[in-house]
C-alpha cells in the first residue's frame, strides 16, 4: 500500500474526506504539520525529516495548510514543499502555486499580466501616498476594501467606506493592499465559487453573504449553481495563469454584468459545495493525483 502525506495542523471534515479518498484506492494517509518538519543535511540520510516518513519518504503529498508565522517561518515550510517536489515527490498543489495564490499581491499581478478581469488594486508601502489612493477613490464614489497580505477565511479584510474609515487604516506588517469594492448584481451580496481541477471546472456555486464578505466560514449560504461557460473560461484560465492543480476561483458578476475575478484559492475548502451537489470533490482530486502525477512518477522511474 502506497502512503500519502497529508500536510495540514487540522485535518477536520476535508482531511477525513481526503483520507477515506486515498483509502479506497489504495493509499493510506498520514496527516502532519509543516511545523515539525526539518532538514537534516548529514551524510547517509534522506535531507528532510517528515514525521512518520522517516525511514521512506512519501509517495506523495497533499497540501491542505500552511501555517502562518514570521516571514522566516513561512519560507522554511515552502522550502520542504519545494525540496519534496525536486526530489520527484509530487506535490499538489505545489509550493510555487501556494506562494502565487497565498501572496494577494502576486496573485493580483499574475491575474492582470494574463489579461484576466481583477478589479484595480494597489499595493505599496507608503502609508500617505496609500491615504491619497484611498481618497481619491472615496471622492469618485468608489468604495475599497483594504486586505492583509497574507490570509484567507476573510480574517484582517476591511470595507472602506467614507474618509473617516481612513483614520484606523493599518498595514499589514508595513505593505497596504488596497482594492475597489465590486458590486454584485441583484439584491444582497454574492459571488460565486467555481472549484478547478486539472483545468477542468467540476463544478459552481454561489455565495449569498450576511453581509459584503461571502465566504462560507463567515455564514454565508451556498447554493448550485450551471457551469457557466464565462465563468468556466475565466476560471480555467485562472488556474494555469496561477499555475494550480485544483483551486477554488471566486468570480463576481457586477452589476452590468461583467465577470471579474477577486480570488484564487490554492487550498480551498469544498464543504460547502458538496453541501449543494452530489460530486464527490476529495475523489476526483485523488485520482488527479494518483492518475496524472504518481503514475507518471511511476512510468519515468
Amino acid at each position: 500500500m502506497g502512503r500519502i502525506a497529508i500536510f495540514t495542523d487540522d485535518p477536520g471534515w476535508h482531511g477525513k474526506q481526503l483520507s477515506l479518498a486515498f483509502a479506497s484506492r489504495g493509499y493510506s494517509c498520514d496527516y502532519v504539520s509543516l511545523t515539525e518538519c526539518r532538514f537534516a543535511i548529514e551524510p547517509g540520510r534522506q535531507p528532510i525529516f517528515i514525521p512518520g516518513f522517516e525511514h521512506a519518504l512519501p509517495d506523495a503529498a497533499f497540501v491542505r495548510g500552511v501555517p502562518g508565522g514570521s516571514l522566516e517561518e513561512v519560507v522554511l515550510y515552502l522550502d520542504f514543499l519545494h525540496a519534496l517536489k525536486a526530489m520527484g515527490i509530487p506535490v499538489y498543489n505545489d509550493g510555487h502555486a501556494v506562494e502565487r495564490s497565498v501572496d494577494k499581491a502576486m496573485t493580483s499581478f499574475l491575474l492582470h499580466h494574463a489579461g484576466l478581469p481583477t478589479p484595480m488594486t494597489w499595493v505599496l508601502r507608503d502609508r500617505d501616498e496609500a491615504l491619497r489612493i484611498a481618497e481619491a477613490e472615496l471622492k469618485q464614489g468608489n468604495l475599497l476594501i483594504s486586505k492583509p497580505l497574507f490570509g484567507s477565511q476573510g480574517e484582517g479584510i476591511r470595507r472602506i467606506e467614507k474618509t473617516t474609515d481612513l483614520f484606523w487604516l493599518t498595514g499589514s506588517h508595513g505593505v497596504y493592499y488596497l482594492q475597489r469594492f465590486v458590486h454584485c448584481e441583484g439584491e444582497g451580496f454574492s459571488d460565486n465559487r467555481v472549484f478547478v481541477i486539472n483545468g477542468r471546472a467540476v463544478a459552481a456555486m454561489r455565495r449569498r453573504g450576511k453581509f459584503w464578505l461571502n465566504n462560507v466560514a463567515r455564514g454565508a449560504s451556498c447554493e448550485l449553481i450551471d457551469l457557466e461557460p464565462e465563468m468556466v473560461d475565466l476560471a480555467v484560465k485562472a488556474t494555469t495563469a496561477l499555475a494550480m492543480d485544483y483551486a477554488g476561483v471566486d468570480i463576481i458578476r457586477d452589476r452590468d454584468g461583467r465577470c471579474t475575478i477577486i480570488e484564487v484559492n490554492s487550498i480551498p475548502a469544498w464543504k460547502g459545495l458538496e453541501s449543494v451537489c452530489d460530486i464527490n470533490i476529495a475523489g476526483l482530486m485523488a485520482d488527479d493525483l494518483i492518475t496524472r502525477k504518481m503514475h507518471k512518477k511511476t512510468v519515468a522511474a
